[in-house]
């Protein structure tokens, strides 16, 4: 284990400020950024998705943004597999991957090496299922499936799972790790984390998220594409699709949900016990930055 190459991953919630540590790593250990976000994937999801700016780059090249158009099927196989190449042509020119983001699914997917299936999807299938409700699709996949690990809220990775299940594959099996890893975890308490939800999403609101959303649905993106990408995609296409009648009204909902998002990731989160929580009320940075050369100094698993 302690001979196979070295990644650093930056895990936390929405709004936990992990982007910016992940930059900051990147300036300090020659660093590059590899996203683990299942809607940054998507090009023109920018504001809705959290999705990084050039200049809050600083520099440092990010992998795995923008890889894909929206509406088409992305898997998280496929964000394995580019993820494996990304970071092997990272450290095959001398420099150090960082994994950063926040879907939980595609962080372990490459962090513990699932063994992962490119059945395609059954669209035939899938057509069934959409015809369902998420809190029922989600129990179909626990009656089969009960140790599954899925976000229940998450329609479209339930539905993707129950269509491995019928074509006979049953998912992530044994694992074979690529990678010796350091995870690293930003978190916050509740109440701050809660501000910096609100304030971000204001932010998002006033640099044009509606706008953004609008821009989609004018391209021909399908409404049911936004929707199951769920926050702020689903709301506030209900909002310009009338579904939801007020704009306070449905930035409200969106707060809400976001919230109870960011919960369901810290749960995903805190079942991994090798991952080291940063001390936000200290100086993150810099023990960061310790255990991070800690790690690369070391001859001994972590």
């Amino acid at each position: 284990m302690q001979d196979l190459p070295r990644l650093v991953a930056v895990v936390g919630t929405n709004a936990s400020g992990k982007s910016g540590l992940g930059v900051e790593l990147a300036l300090r250990f020659q660093g590059e950024v590899i996203s683990a976000d299942s809607r940054q994937v998507y090009r023109g999801l920018d504001l809705g998705s959290g999705k990084i700016t050039p200049e809050e780059m600083r520099g440092v090249p990010h992998h795995l943004l923008d890889v894909c158009a929206p509406g088409a099927f992305f898997s998280v196989a496929d964000f394995q597999a580019l993820a494996y190449q990304a970071v092997d042509d990272i450290l095959a020119r001398g420099r150090q991957p960082f994994l950063v983001g926040g879907t939980g699914l595609y962080v372990a997917a490459v962090c513990e090496g699932y063994a992962l299936s490119d059945v395609a999807p059954d669209l035939a299938y899938r057509s069934e299922l959409e015809q369902q409700n998420t809190a029922d699709l989600y129990a179909m996949l626990c009656e089969r499936l009960p140790s599954n690990g899925l976000d229940g809220a998450n329609r479209n990775r339930v539905m993707r799972a129950l269509e491995k299940l019928h074509d006979g594959d049953p998912g992530p099996g044994q694992k074979k790790p690529w990678y010796q890893v350091l995870t690293l975890g930003v978190s916050w308490p509740r109440d701050i984390l809660c501000k910096r939800i609100d304030e971000r999403l204001e932010r998002r609101m006033a640099q044009g998220l509606l706008s953004e959303v609008q821009a989609l649905l004018d391209a021909g993106v399908s409404p049911d594409f936004l929707r199951r990408l769920g926050l702020e995609y689903r709301y506030v296409c209900a909002y310009l699709l009338g579904e939801i009648p007020s704009l306070e009204g449905m930035t409200e909902e969106l707060s809400r949900a976001i919230k109870r998002f960011a919960k369901r990731q810290m749960t995903w989160f805190r079942r991994d016990p090798s991952i080291l929580w940063l001390d936000m009320a200290g100086d993150p940075l810099a023990q960061a930055c310790e255990a991070v050369e800690r790690f690369l100094m070391s001859d001994v698993t972590n």
